[in-house]
């Protein structure tokens, strides 16, 4: 993770463990996308992470007091595409549904303007609600 003047870069590098396993390396750290979960199932949990984290931040901004947080998603894929079967459907989730549950010292109308401000700072969600440019080349050895 690199920073500039607005920006912070991240750039991970994964190697091929085997055909169901990558070992990501963030420059920081590692993990291992397939040993504890497929790819869909860490894309779900960086949006409930990243949910958390804004969530916490945004509080702390408004002066709230979170007792307890937890976050659920759920989204359907269609792998036909995927296993190179015919199909319409996109290969990806087709849609989420998000719900958070919160305690905290706030009432109805402040949690409102907090769930509006997380949802509006999520990088995260961002990048899932609005079209994300990607390039993907392919470079020989």
């Amino acid at each position: 993770m690199t920073q500039t003047d607005s920006l912070t870069t991240y750039e991970l590098t994964g190697e091929r463990l085997s055909p169901r396993r990558m070992r990501i390396d963030t420059g920081d750290g590692e993990f291992v996308v397939g040993a504890d979960a497929n790819p869909v199932e860490f894309f779900l949990g960086a949006v409930l992470g990243c949910l958390n984290s804004t969530g916490s931040v945004v509080a702390r901004d408004m002066d709230i007091a979170i007792d307890e947080l937890t976050v659920r998603v759920a989204g359907d894929v269609d792998y036909a595409t995927y296993r190179g079967e015919a199909s319409d459907a996109r290969p990806g989730l087709q849609a989420l549904d998000v719900a958070i549950s919160v305690e905290s010292d706030a009432d109805e109308e402040t949690l409102d303007a907090w769930l509006d401000a997380v949802e509006n700072r999520c990088p995260v969600t961002d990048n899932v609600a609005n079209e994300t440019a990607i390039t993907v080349t392919v470079e020989s050895p």
